[in-house]
């Protein structure tokens, strides 16, 4: 690999850190014809399939060079950056030896916008087509789909790329707006639309004919920033929900703004929102794998996550009127919303409760977590602990340890102030 090339890279591949939609769970393209990879159950950035495993994608841009001047993004082109770009070839030719040292197992490839959007997502899609009919690669590819590309181009890159993703950034219209006045929801929401009704297409072809080509066999997703503009998580966690009902996005993916720019139009921060990152995170899960909906989660009344605790409990010391919940009779629904209960040990307490009574030292071996389980559950009418607490009590407790200094001196300091109110 000689300086120019590795220097692109440098330039590149740091500039696509900003990008978080990447993920290779899903994809299920075989090697069948004695090509290079494979993508079955799998995809230099460290990715999650959904069962838990670490992958590695040749994570870059094709060019930083961009023709918008979005406020929140490093390559807007008022920025002072130094500029690089990719030929096709040179990003085919670095997969392939990437993937040859086993560095990689597969490709994630987006793109600043030079010209147009259709001169741009056409080279993605060479890429794409080149690994795939020239080189035989068969291990996993993730494309960026260029908001405002025509619809040729995007049902051609999906019979190439295992998945798509459009960027939305940002959680309203309004925001947009403001800070990236070029572009509109119309034009981001179009191409996901677009995406949304080949899929289906797809699936409907596979039905009749076995043989026919797959488009996008991993879905689609996009990414949302939190922390540049003032929405509230309720706002954010509404938007995800339409996308995942209205266009049948496989994940939404949430970016805590990184402050690159000093306009006036962003949100004054000195460091990027990890933790309201992390509980947004909590609480898309809780609505794609738990079965709450947005509305349980936040309200008017809550519009925003607490931060110090996670959404599900939340939600749980909101609502103590279910509680506690008798593990042996309740519904798997129901013991999904108990903290510290998973989904893999929600399934297994339904299945063994068939054959006989459960006590808590089963739930200890199915991996609950008692230390916050056992304030909402009961096994076979007994208790581990009293469930007479407000909720503020338990939430301090759970907070802080039973037995904790701070926990008590909080506790005496709330009973002060109940007396003299």
């Amino acid at each position: 690999m000689n300086d120019k090339i590795i220097g692109k890279l440098k330039i590149l591949a740091d500039a696509a850190k900003y990008d978080v939609s990447c993920s290779s769970s899903g994809g299920k393209r075989k090697n069948e014809n004695k090509g290079l990879g494979n993508a079955e159950g799998m995809g230099i950035c460290h990715s999650y399939t959904e069962d838990g495993r670490c992958v590695s994608l040749l994570k870059i841009l094709l060019t930083n060079f961009c023709i918008y001047d979005c406020a929140y993004c490093v390559t807007r082109k008022s920025n002072d950056v130094q500029r690089a770009a990719f030929t096709v070839q040179e990003v085919v030719d670095l997969t392939i030896n990437f993937y040859r040292r086993n560095y990689i197992e597969g490709l994630f490839l987006s793109s600043g916008i030079f010209k147009d959007a259709d001169y741009t997502m056409e080279r993605l899609v060479r890429v794409a087509r080149k690994l795939r009919q020239e080189e035989k690669f068969n291990g996993y590819i993730h494309l960026k789909t260029i908001p405002g590309a025509s619809e040729e181009l995007i049902k051609e890159a999906g019979l190439y790329a295992d998945r798509l993703s459009v960027n939305i950034e940002l959680p309203s219209e309004q925001s947009l707006q403001s800070l990236a006045p070029e572009k509109n929801y119309a034009e981001i929401l179009m191409p996901m639309d677009s995406i949304k009704n080949q899929l289906v297409q797809a699936k409907e072809e596979v039905k009749l004919f076995k043989a026919a080509p797959k488009f996008a066999p991993a879905g689609q997703s996009t990414q949302l920033i939190v922390g540049a503009t003032s929405e509230s998580d309720r706002q954010i966690l509404q938007l995800s929900d339409q996308l995942y009902k209205g266009y049948s996005l496989k994940r939404v993916y949430y970016s805590g703004y990184v402050p690159v720019s000093t306009d006036s139009r962003l949100s004054i921060i000195t460091e990027p929102p990890i933790i309201r990152e992390n509980r947004i995170y909590q609480a898309d899960w809780l609505m794609r794998f738990y079965g709450f909906d947005v509305k349980e989660i936040l309200d008017e009344a809550n519009p925003n996550l607490d931060l110090d605790i996670d959404p599900k409990l939340g939600w749980a010391l909101r609502n103590r009127h279910f509680f506690p919940l008798e593990i042996n009779t309740a519904d798997y629904e129901m013991i999904l919303r108990v903290p510290g209960i998973g989904v893999k040990s929600a399934k297994k307490i339904v299945s063994a409760r068939r054959f006989a009574p459960l006590h808590f030292d089963h739930l200890r071996q199915m991996g609950v977590v008692l230390k916050r389980a056992k304030y909402f559950i009961t096994c076979q009418t007994k208790s581990l602990q009293r469930q007479d607490f407000d909720s503020e009590q338990l939430r301090r407790r759970i907070l802080f340890g039973e037995g904790s200094v701070r926990s008590a001196l909080l506790t005496q300091q709330l009973d002060l102030f109940r007396k003299v109110g």
